[in-house]
């Protein structure tokens, strides 16, 4: 589904569900263990249940992502920003090109420095992540080498937990293994996926978005120009990347309950939907003849992007803080800012799951 009517309606339909036993090819065996997006079908996380388990699940961990919460880590994140235009001052003065990696040194730091924080992540296993997590949204990888990367991401996270199983901490992983030890609201297995949930998804996507929107506002100079004079809101700015180049394309799977009629199609029962949140962002039919075009100043700047309804991202306000901080401050501590390609632009992601660009080269002074 890539249409913003069809995505929304299958957003909506109680029939459309997520848990894989709908899947009837699954079920019945088709789907070999090797196939490569089986990781994201076998999951038993939140991102994959329905109806009370869905709440159930929810309901454990929106407490951290309350606005009032989200909003007191606003400071903490300032702090982690400036530190980071620190680095890539130090950085680009000591390249002899003067040019640095934003995704690198920026973009993928500030994230997974925030998400590691909320959720307990040692320093030197935050790299370590990174890769892991990096690896299991990329589908070029091999089925082998995937199952292999995912081995690893589940055994950090295994003693993640017995870590802060040990040494208790005032972080979210310590709060879903009291949900699990005290109520048995949690299985094991659901309480290590619910991790590999919310620390991938929770800094992969914002990495992506602080991107695309610098990669899209260095190539619209005139917006960009009347974002930093106030003309338009640095809100709308990020609004509009998550419309046109937001960093969420494709989430699998989705699977019909039952015989339906979505879109107009016919659809039976057990088969697998996959929807298309940025070309849902592009439908000419919704957005109208500038659909297509990076555009700040359109009045319409709704997008798809967290999804919505009952799978609507918990962890929104969160990346929209991070973005909001991170961009302004930016662009005033580096107006000159440029995008560099030392061979051309950049090269996209090696993924249909996440709209993002393998790196970010920027020549942070002219």
């Amino acid at each position: 589904m890539t249409t913003h009517d069809a995505v929304v309606e299958a957003l909506a339909d109680p029939r459309v569900q997520k848990d894989k036993r709908h899947w009837r090819a699954f079920a019945v065996g088709e789907i070999p263990p090797d196939w490569p997006l089986i990781s994201w079908i076998v999951n038993d996380n939140m991102l994959a249940k329905d109806g009370e388990d869905h709440t159930r699940l929810r309901r454990l961990v929106s407490k951290a992502f309350t606005p009032r919460r989200v909003e007191r880590l606003r400071p903490a994140v300032v702090d982690i920003v400036e530190r980071l235009l620190d680095d890539v001052e130090r950085e680009a003065a000591a390249s002899e090109d003067g040019v640095v990696d934003l995704k690198r040194s920026f973009a993928e730091p500030l994230p997974l420095t925030v998400i590691g924080d909320l959720f307990g992540l040692s320093e030197e296993d935050r790299p370590r992540m990174h890769r892991l997590v990096n690896a299991f949204f990329d589908q070029g990888v091999a089925p082998e080498e995937a199952f292999a990367i995912f081995g690893e991401l589940w055994e950090l996270l295994t003693v993640l937990v017995e870590t802060k199983r040990a040494v208790p901490g005032d972080d979210l992983t310590t709060a879903l293994i009291t949900a699990r030890d005290e109520d048995d609201a949690l299985t094991e297995n659901e309480l290590i996926w619910n991790l590999v949930l919310f620390i991938s998804a929770g800094h992969e996507t914002t990495m992506n978005l602080i991107v695309n929107a610098v990669s899209m506002l260095d190539s619209h100079r005139d917006q960009l120009a009347l974002v930093r004079e106030g003309g338009i809101s640095w809100d709308r700015a990020i609004e509009e990347t998550l419309r046109f180049a937001g960093p969420a394309a494709y989430l699998p799977m989705r699977y019909t309950a039952e015989d339906m009629e979505l879109a107009g199609i016919h659809l039976p029962k057990g088969e697998p939907l996959l929807l298309g949140y940025t070309s849902a962002g592009k439908d000419p039919e919704r957005y109208g003849p500038t659909a297509g075009e990076f555009d700040v100043t359109r009045e319409d700047t709704s997008h798809l992007s967290f999804s919505r309804g009952r799978h609507f991202c918990l962890g929104a306000g969160l990346a929209r803080l991070e973005a909001r901080e991170a961009l302004p401050r930016l662009f005033e501590r580096f107006p000159g800012l440029r995008v560099a390609p030392s061979t051309g632009a950049p090269a996209p992601m090696t993924s249909f799951i996440i709209d993002g660009l393998e790196t970010l080269p920027v020549r942070p002074r002219p």
